[in-house]
């Protein structure tokens, strides 16, 4: 009997394909392909499918050197060749190829897609249009993207990622295949394929490497026919600390302080997809504990947490953020998560909620901080009210960071420099494009913000009645830093470009 040795740990591998294999039969027998760090090639072999992995490799006519891993090395190699087979598929696929299938894969059932798709890494015999979209899910998720856009145009369709808040072009496919692809969607996410005048709402979950996503989808008539949005929900795994939000120390530890009260309102403000809920669920991963009760409601839930429970918030069957959070308050909360102060009745409930001993935290539309006390007012909470349950408020954006490899040297104009008071004839750099940024200038983003803390001198003047602009002075002058501040710092210290703190909004901040 073949004695088959346990490769070192230490030897670093690369997953390999070589000429000639047939990689999905491969992986079929157990065996798997990595180049060493000398640069041979070496077969590793699953150890509970010894005798056909041997069997298999002998066919070839070089022979590999065979070896065992520890089960945690051997799975780690099985997906990152997994993901090597699934990149090297999608390249080969063509739109032509696609574009012959027959027509009648529309009526592919969910009951098939889950048989032959418990994984979509591993579903290698799947029709084109099903490993189409698998490929795509593995893709985005790859890629980091955190929505896929499915858009159908007078003769052709496109899909596109948005990776760091922005819209990148990913593939264009054949007006005739993109139907094929939506309604693929469609099936998967129990929807209706028959229907394509009235919008439709669904979710599903894929499973990549082991670890399921959630999906939200979104489907729109257009004039030329549908698209869809999808949305990636994360896993509470993928939830940043308030270290790792990007967020200065001092307003860190700001955060905490503020995270110690046992009651009162804790609001975050900015645009849709400055990362509020991100940072209200760092918020709450930061001060959950078994002791605590935790309860939110979200629309949609963006984040699974094994420690809170959530609540999807569904208005067509009557339950909105109001009558929600009317319930919890029965269920004996601790803190408590409001997705949106959308309205009066779910502002005025928050309040009282805050007023009888839980900690709230919700999200507001607001561009400062400081603007969450006129927008309160305007919904209709009485000054009084704010002023006794509102800890802080918290304002933010997301800002994109120039990739390290290919930023270059720029000049502020002198107009610029006046205009957005910024220091004349000082170094800054802008975004050029490379590969390793696929070509956008900017890799990952970073949380920006301004905090604002209901001091004594805030209460006196929110009493006094005094306007957005007096609060906003009056606090600027004992300390709070401002947006604008935040964004031309991050300019100054090279990690962005003036297009991009531009964008962001430096004269509304």
């Amino acid at each position: 009997m073949i004695k088959i040795p346990v490769l070192d740990t230490d030897v670093r591998l690369t997953p390999k394909i070589p000429d000639g294999v047939d990689i999905g039969i491969a992986l079929k027998y157990g065996v798997l392909f990595a180049e060493t760090e000398e640069g041979e090639l070496v077969a590793i072999i699953d150890k509970s499918k010894t005798g056909e992995a041997i069997n298999y490799i002998t066919k070839f006519e070089e022979l590999f050197p065979i070896y065992y891993l520890e089960d945690s090395e051997f799975e780690r190699l099985y997906h990152r060749t997994l993901e090597l087979k699934n990149d090297a598929e999608l390249q080969a696929t063509s739109v032509a190829e696609s574009g012959d299938i027959d027509e009648y894969d529309e009526d592919i059932n969910l009951a098939e897609f889950l048989q032959t798709s418990s994984d979509i890494l591993t579903s290698e015999e799947s029709a084109p249009i099903i490993k189409f979209v698998n490929a795509l899910f593995f893709q985005a998720v790859k890629r980091g993207a955190s929505d896929i856009h499915i858009e159908t145009h007078e003769h052709k369709g496109e899909v596109r990622f948005r990776i760091d808040g922005a819209l990148v072009k990913y593939v264009e496919v054949d007006s005739k295949v993109i139907g094929l692809i939506i309604s693929r969607i469609k099936v998967i996410s129990n929807l209706d394929i028959s229907e394509r005048r009235i919008p439709q709402d669904g979710r599903t979950q894929i499973k990549i490497a082991g670890e399921i996503v959630d999906i939200r989808v979104s489907v729109l008539p257009s004039y030329h026919g549908e698209r869809v949005v999808m949305r990636i929900l994360m896993q509470s795994d993928n939830i940043p600390t308030l270290e790792e939000l990007g967020f200065p120390e001092e307003m860190t530890a700001q955060f905490r302080e503020l995270l110690k009260f046992s009651h009162g309102m804790i609001l975050i403000t900015g645009p849709t997809g400055s990362g509020k809920s991100t940072t209200l669920h760092s918020f709450l991963q930061t001060i959950a504990t078994p002791e605590k009760n935790i309860m939110t409601v979200e629309d949609p839930v963006e984040y699974k947490a094994d420690n809170v429970n959530q609540i999807q918030a569904n208005p067509k069957v009557g339950l909105t953020f109001a009558s929600a959070l009317r319930s919890i308050l029965r269920q004996d909360p601790d803190i408590v998560m409001v997705g949106e102060m959308r309205d009066k009745e779910t502002a005025t409930i928050g309040v009282q909620a805050a007023l009888t001993g839980h900690l709230l935290l919700s999200t507001l539309h607001t561009n400062t901080a400081t603007a969450a006390i006129t927008r309160l007012i305007d919904i209709g909470i009485d000054k009084f009210l704010i002023t006794s349950t509102l800890r802080g408020v918290l304002a933010q954006r997301l800002v994109r960071k120039l990739c390290n490899y290919c930023k270059v040297e720029d000049e502020i104009s002198e107009l610029y420099a006046e205009e957005y008071g910024l220091p004349k004839g000082v170094k800054i750099y802008k975004a050029k494009g490379c590969s390793r940024c696929n070509y956008t200038g900017y890799k990952g983003r970073q949380a920006v913000g301004e905090l604002f803390i209901m001091t004594d001198r805030a209460k006196q003047l929110i009493k006094d009645s005094a306007s957005d602009f007096e609060l906003r002075q009056a606090m600027i002058k004992d300390g709070m830093v401002t947006l604008a501040d935040r964004l031309k710092e991050m300019l100054l210290r090279h990690e962005t470009s003036l297009d991009e703190i531009i964008r962001i909004g430096l004269k509304e901040a």
